[in-house]
């Protein structure tokens, strides 16, 4: 469904610091760096899309939005556990601790936080734990 998400950063270097660890604790590759641009994306090993980048806002201005969150699929709880420890230990803030949320479905499992910027994240995962 998607090609990419953009996620707009005006401190740069601040945000690499946030996004390395949190795309490491969730298994995604880094595809490029461009400081020059600045602007940079990972992916899935072995997979060209989607890609997630992050970057400077094409026009400048303020990169958090206001009413939109980007949520992560994780491959288990225990992922979704470490990705939100990543998150805030490299500067992100909490928006809801990890746990299970049986209002969107009984096996949903999910973390909420933002990033360096001020843009909500989610991290979930979808398994039927046994």
């Amino acid at each position: 469904m998607f090609s990419h998400i953009f996620v707009g950063v005006k401190d740069f270097e601040r945000a690499m610091r946030f996004y390395t660890p949190v795309m490491q604790a969730l298994g995604q590759q880094q595809r490029f760096v461009d400081r020059s641009r600045p602007w940079a994306g990972w992916q899935t090993e072995g997979v060209a899309r989607p890609l997630f980048l992050i970057g400077k806002p094409f026009e400048d201005e303020h990169a958090a939005g206001n009413g939109q969150m980007t949520a992560f699929l994780a491959g288990s709880r225990a992922q979704v556990d470490a990705v939100y420890q990543a998150a805030l230990a490299h500067g992100g803030g909490s928006e809801g601790a990890p746990g299970l949320r049986p209002e969107y479905h009984a096996h949903y499992y999910g973390a909420y936080f933002r990033d360096t910027e001020g843009n909500k994240l989610c991290v979930a995962c979808h398994e039927v734990v046994a």
